[in-house]
């Protein structure tokens, strides 16, 4: 086995130098568009290169190791679903079905509720599917139809969807995050999903009466005409989805619904225009498909070279330092909690995260007698929140490429992920007695 090392996480810190460096550099020069004067696929190339000189092997053996990360299931899943949201989106769009989804929203929602109205269809999609990313690709594009329907805040539209996504997926029992944290730590889903609970719902009022009073005030334009037929793409994907439907055949049918009603509908629109389309949401998602798969390569890399094995041990060693001066419930699950986030702001990935730092976590949860369901449900919670803000997961760089916008302009408009955090926080902090499920 590789030898733990610290040395193996200076890849992610260099990309994350880089990325993130020059983007406040350039921008404290009033350079526009500052955080993609050197875009994040560009600025990760060096990591990478650091990665391999620190591998072991052959150089050929090293090369072979990151392949192996780029070529995960799970990544070459996210990345298809890059793809077919990305031409679902533009066809969906170019046809009116955007528009005339948005349109329709707006002429029976108080203007008021249009943000939390958002919020809470997402959050109710997400916890259906159990995807995040699907939920994420199938409302996105209406979030940016509302905004320019109305003066909401680009960014934080978005990032409401971003929010009512996460939530979804930290609480559905078909999530994989919920799988893999009832696993590993040997509780049942239903008891940790009433676990979560507790936290997350007051979590969601709380972000849902901030964007209450963020669009009180919010203006409509006038022209809130629709067609029916033309939301028919959408009305398809949002069943289907609900329906459990896998989220890639549910793209791909909003893509043919949505094609054949531009045909049918539309005028001067044809087979040749539908399939440019069609590419045109390929090639709005290059970005964030190069980025993720040099990012899987990266972590597959950090972890063969044992930085996040030593990471592991450095949580353990402070956790049972801290076991010989206070003995407290309390301890342990920040421990525990540590351990996830740090594993999910390298991996980038929420359920490896868990399933990474799923052996340490129980045995943390053991030594402190920290209730399965509880160490389960902070498993979750805090993978949710650092997967939900970081500007190099997933979730972020989808919604983001949608929007037009940098992953770190949405940072801080993912209220309820920001939210969630401090109540998992408070719940550790007060750490009061666990209440009988079941």
């Amino acid at each position: 086995m590789t030898r733990p090392s610290p040395l193996a996480l200076l890849p992610m810190v260099l990309f994350l130098s880089l990325f993130i460096g020059s983007g406040l550099f350039y921008q404290a020069q009033g350079i526009e568009f500052a955080f993609y004067e050197i875009s994040a696929p560009v600025a990760i190339l060096p990591a990478i290169v650091l990665a391999v000189l620190f591998a072991s092997g052959s150089l050929n053996q090293r090369v072979e190791q990151f392949i192996k990360g780029c070529s995960d299931p799970t990544l070459i899943t996210m990345l298809l679903i890059f793809l077919l949201a990305g031409g679902f989106a533009s066809v969906a769009k170019a046809i009116g079905g955007v528009d005339a989804t948005v349109n329709f929203g707006l002429s029976i929602i108080p203007p008021s509720l249009v943000l939390p109205g958002l919020f809470l269809m997402t959050a109710f999609m997400a916890t259906a599917m159990g995807t995040s990313m699907g939920t994420i690709a199938a409302v996105a594009p209406i979030a940016v139809g509302l905004t320019e329907a109305t003066d909401l805040s680009l960014a934080l539209t978005v990032g409401t969807v971003v929010g009512g996504a996460m939530f979804g997926d930290n609480l559905s029992i078909i999530s994989d995050t919920t799988i893999a944290a009832t696993r590993t730590q040997g509780c049942s889903m239903a008891d940790k999903f009433r676990m979560n609970l507790k936290i997350a719902i007051p979590a969601a009022l709380i972000t849902m009466v901030w964007l209450y009073l963020q669009g009180s005030e919010v203006q409509v334009s006038d022209n809130t005409e629709h067609s029916a037929v033309k939301m028919m793409p959408y009305l398809l994907v949002l069943v289907l989805a609900v329906s459990g439907l896998n989220v890639l055949v549910v793209l791909l049918a909003g893509i043919v619904l949505a094609g054949l009603t531009g045909l049918l509908l539309v005028d001067d629109y044809h087979i040749a225009q539908w399939a440019k389309d069609i590419y045109a949401g390929y090639t709005g998602m290059q970005e964030i498909m190069i980025l993720s798969l040099l990012i899987g390569g990266l972590a597959y890399m950090m972890k063969q070279a044992g930085g996040l094995e030593w990471l592991a041990q450095q949580i353990d060693r402070l956790s049972r330092r801290k076991e010989a001066k206070d003995n407290q419930q309390r301890s342990g699950e920040t421990s525990l909690s540590l351990a996830v986030a740090v594993s999910n702001l390298c991996t980038a990935n929420n359920t490896v995260a868990i399933l990474i730092s799923g052996g340490l976590a129980k045995d943390i949860a053991g030594r402190y007698q920290v209730d399965p369901r509880r160490s389960a449900s902070l498993m979750d919670i805090t993978s949710c929140v650092v997967q939900g803000i970081i500007p190099w997961g997933a979730q972020m760089l989808l919604a983001a490429s949608i929007a037009g916008l940098s992953p770190l302009q949405l940072m801080d408009s993912v209220i309820y992920c920001w939210v969630l955090g401090a109540a998992l926080i408070a719940s550790i902090v007060i750490g009061r007695p666990l209440a009988k499920v079941g």
